[in-house]
């Protein structure tokens, strides 16, 4: 750093005491890392160098009090002026031109000279550089760097990125911002297109208005930028790289969506709004796929697919996901579309992740972004390594309004986008109006996100210019708002304007093209097909679904169970194992010996090694399931010395495909939709979500309920994901005892997934290795397994070998020892879950039982009818079927399998419950209170009600 030189004004003169002392310290950091100060300081060291160097200039000359004063006056202004520029771009948006309807007061204190007591001659006496170092060449002093920081900050594109933590983006998105590369000269060509594509965004819209009156479409019309504004995202993220484009949005301009950006034809469309027949109009092959489930949807939930193509060659696929109307939950989902286009599959070990070659867009509504939970818990995924996605770029379509709910009552926030500030994810306000500030934003959106793999958020502000929905009349609750609008010109009409005042627009190009859109939109309308009633049996699920899961080999041979196993326990020499969990897993050498055991955790970790050798990929989340909840998994282990982990599976010689296992963030909703998304978009892998205790699956509901349950009925959206919900009362409170059951049955029905409740290792092991093999076909359906949690180690749940490599999955086991005599058997007990292992448990001290026979439900929906009507048919004597269950009777599968068993059950017998009865709680808060209830179910399922007893 050079002294400054003779006649040259330090700008540090005059600064002494605590000021010099902050400024020395800034200095020092400065030196360390020159990014790691204000930019503006940065110049300020690289131009004067040390300011105890200055201070000691000022020294040698403090007895010339005139040459001190005006340096203190200048260093006073010049500190003025860096805090007046780093205002602006901290607060130059709440003066921003962002609004397009001018109904917010601009808040301009904070970034005008006069309130840090600065004049224009001040500010012309300080160099440009020092006030904004990346300002363009044409700017020369302080008061033309201000003028055009304000000019920056406060026009169509605000700016908010001074919560962005990291220096170098925060310096990147400065410089971004003020070197004028943000706003680019477009060409005439380039706006006339633009032009375009609002008149085909807009035109569209007017003739559905008018064409079908009063129908639901939840138009685009104040929004129409947002057309454009994801043209420019898609083709930016191909540039980029990607292969795969993945958009979640919920209603609002949708159909725009599909019609413009994934080309949806418009005769498709307006078919679904005359109730016509619209299958036939959609190629069966080309570039467009939609599907249908068998009961369908409403036209603006609808997903689709297409591909770009250049050339006749595909350069990516663009999905938008469907979406029901619980709005922010399909965030979630299109992540899990993303990540899984993101990972390679096809190697052992964990997938190899490749961010370029996909890219999530997520748009959200105004009053929905700040509402819904389930925003936030699929922010927090983006920078989680199971989850992230190498950036999302999210859109907050901004129409200022929820409904009929204005924003002072809807957030508590400025503004919509107020919760990313959390996630240090940059902002930009645009204003809807300025279509071209729109491009400019996408691009930024664009390059950031191939810059730094990081999220983005674009806040585009506009309006809505009718009601919520268009049989809404918003005058009714919002008129203040809607006088405003109803006079408000649209933005094709704007643009317009604006390019012919410029000369590049002519009014007879404008009509013309016009004309077009309209006969485009007339002639694709007379094309559909003429109202008819749809077939019954196209409600109904297709032959493959109805007929079930066929029967599939699951069994694997024993000497290829016995290498499996004993590869899973040989890890590097140098790898230190905890002591304890060493000699615990060793003690697996001996499991598939002639008399060992298979505990539930082994027999999940050799399916998992089987289903990978066989060639499909695993991938499995949950809160702590590298370990397991109960500490009975152990798929990663760690080095009790350095930390480091490893995992058997990834080292396993047959393994043909990934396994990953991660530790999920502490969030239900937004992993569920996730691993949905995943497995739907990568159909071919199995994807587990495991609940940490069963009930925290309430967290989800709207998963379940929306998508999972009813996602293929609705759009024909298949998916084999597996939900493992630890279930069973040990006393532990409600909240630990139930996986909720009776939810999951409630919402059984046309096959649409399997609900078990295991008791055997065994049955857990070809469950999992049948759900593998059905991924590909057509009777793929989800599974939902209600885990134990006191049985994963108990010695009945234990299964030998040879169940393993010679057995199959049964919907039903019959309790071994009982049932013998079919002539004496004048009870049978149904049961499901632990509640059977506890019946078999008090059974070992049981004698002369032969009255009695005990059958475990494995599979309770779909209900096996068949097989157990052949086994009532075997106990002519037989006077009551009971159903014991450890839940209250309002909960758990007697409501559900109640009317099953009485529509099978022989007369005379008689169907009963044995259990808890009713309650608001699903179990006891005492331990010792649950002991006696439990005790009191056990002993009066086990009590013959003639003789008194067994």
């Amino acid at each position: 750093m050079k002294k400054p030189s003779a006649g040259q004004d330090p700008v540090w003169q005059g600064f002494h005491g605590p000021n010099l002392g902050y400024v020395i310290e800034l200095y020092e950091q400065f030196q360390k890392n020159p990014d790691s100060v204000d930019p503006e300081m940065k110049a300020y060291f690289e131009r004067w160098g040390s300011p105890s160097l200055a201070n000691s200039i000022v020294a040698e000359d403090k007895n010339n009090e005139t040459a001190v004063q005006p340096s203190f006056k200048q260093l006073e202004s010049t500190l003025a002026a860096v805090r007046l520029a780093d205002n602006i771009r901290a607060y130059g948006h709440l003066a921003a031109q962002i609004y397009p309807l001018n109904d917010h007061e601009p808040v301009r204190d904070l970034i005008e000279p006069s309130h840090y007591g600065l004049s224009d001659q001040d500010l012309q006496a300080i160099p440009a550089a020092v006030v904004c170092p990346d300002a363009p060449g044409h700017i020369h002093n302080g008061l033309e760097a201000i003028n055009y920081l304000k000019e920056v900050y406060t026009g169509s594109i605000a700016f908010e990125f001074h919560h962005v933590a990291n220096m170098k983006e925060k310096n990147w998105l400065r410089k971004k911002a003020e070197t004028g590369s943000l706003l680019p000269a477009f060409s005439n060509e380039k706006r006339n297109s633009l032009w375009k594509r609002l008149a085909e965004v807009e035109e569209f819209e007017k003739f559905l208005h008018r064409t079908f009156v009063g129908q639901k479409r939840f138009s685009i019309e104040g929004l129409d930028s947002m057309v454009p504004l994801l043209d420019e995202i898609i083709s930016e993220g191909v540039h980029d790289g990607a292969k795969t484009i993945n958009i979640g949005m919920a209603h609002r301009g949708r159909l725009n969506v599909l019609a413009h950006v994934l080309c949806k034809p418009y005769e498709a469309i307006f078919a679904e709004f005359q109730h016509a027949p619209n299958k036939e109009l959609v190629p069966s092959e080309g570039s467009i796929g939609i599907n249908y489930g068998w009961t369908g949807d409403v036209k603006y939930h609808l997903g689709l697919d297409r591909q770009i193509t250049e050339e006749s060659t595909v350069k990516a696929r663009i999905t938008l996901a469907n979406n029901p109307s619980h709005l922010e939950y399909a965030g979630s989902v299109v992540e899990g579309f993303t990540r899984a286009a993101q990972d390679t599959r096809s190697e052992k070990g964990y997938p190899k992740y490749e961010p370029t070659s996909a890219l999530a867009i997520l748009i959200h509504g105004d009053a929905a972004f700040p509402g819904q939970g389930i925003v936030a818990e699929t922010l927090n995924l983006s920078g989680l390594s199971g989850y992230k996605t190498g950036g999302t770029i999210h859109i907050i379509a901004n129409n200022t309004i929820g409904f009929t709910t204005e924003s002072i009552d809807s957030r508590s926030t400025r503004y919509a986008s107020d919760l990313a500030k959390g996630y240090e994810i940059p902002i930009l306000h645009v204003n809807a109006d300025d279509p071209e500030a729109c491009l400019s934003a996408a691009k930024l959106a664009a390059e950031y996100r191939a810059e730094f793999n990081k999220d983005f958020l674009i806040d585009l502000i506009g309006y809505r210019r009718f009601g919520h929905n268009e049989m809404d009349e918003p005058m009714t609750t919002n008129p203040l708002m809607y006088t405003i609008i109803n006079e408000h010109p649209t933005v094709k009409e704007l643009y317009a304007k604006k390019l012919a005042d410029e000369g590049v627009l002519s009014d007879e190009t404008r009509r013309e093209y016009e004309t077009q859109i309209l006969n485009r939109l007339q002639e694709a309308n007379e094309q559909v097909p003429e109202k008819k009633e749809q077939a019954f049996n196209e409600m109904n699920p297709p032959e493959t679904v109805e007929k079930g899961i066929p029967k599939i080999n699951t069994a694997v041979p024993a000497t290829e169970l016995k290498r499996i196993n004993q590869e899973l326990l040989e890890w590097p020499e140098e790898f230190n194992v905890f002591n304890k969990l060493g000699r615990i897993l060793k003690r697996r050498t001996e499991a598939l010996d002639d008399n060992g055991k298979v505990d539930w955790a082994l027999a999940e970790t050799l399916a998992f090694a089987s289903i990978i050798s066989d060639g499909t990929p695993v991938r499995m989340t949950g809160q702590d399931s590298e370990r397991g909840t109960f500490a009975h998994r152990h798929l990663v282990l760690h080095d009790s010395i350095s930390g480091n982990v490893y995992s058997p599976l990834h080292q396993l010689s047959s393994a043909q495909a990934s396994f990953a296992v991660h530790n999920s963030p502490l969030s239900e909703a937004a992993v569920v939709g996730f691993e949905y998304g995943y497995n739907v978009f990568a159909p071919e892998t199995l994807v587990i979500w495991e609940a940490q205790y069963g009930d925290f699956a309430n967290a989800a509901q709207v998963l379940f309920d929306q998508f999972i349950a009813a996602g293929r009925a609705k759009w024909g959206q298949k998916s084999g994901l597996v939900m493992l919900l630890p279930h069973g009362y040990e006393g532990q409170g409600p909240e630990h005892s139930s996986g909720r059951v009776e939810r999951f049955l409630t919402l059984a029905a046309e096959n649409n997934w399997t609900v078990a409740n295991l008791t055997t290792a065994a049955q857990y092991f070809h469950i999992l290795r049948r759900q593998a093999a059905i991924l590909k076909r057509e009777e793929v359906r989800p599974l939902v397994i209600m885990t134990p949690k006191s049985l994963l180690r108990n010695p009945l749940v234990a299964s030998s070998s040879i169940e393993l490599s010679e057995g199959e999955f049964k919907s039903l086991i019959q309790q071994p020892g009982l049932g013998m005599n079919t002539e004496k058997v004048e009870r049978i007990i149904l049961c499901t879950g632990k509640v059977s292992i506890d019946l078999a448990e008090k059974l070992k001290t049981a004698s002369n039982a032969a009255w009695l026979h005990i059958i475990r439900l494995e599979e309770i929906y779909p209900f096996p009818f068949e097989q157990l009507k052949k086994i009532f048919d075997r106990y002519p004597r037989v006077k009551e079927i009971c159903w014991v269950q450890e839940e209250p009777k309002n909960m758990g599968a007697w409501n559900f399998v109640e009317p099953r068993i009485n529509e099978i059950a022989p007369d005379p017998a008689e169907v009963s419950y044995i259990g808890r009865r009713r309650r608001s709680s699903p179990a006891e808060g005492d331990p010792n209170i649950h002991k006696k209830e439990q005790a009191r179910i056990i002993e009066e399922a086990l009590t013959r009600n003639e003789q008194g007893g067994l």
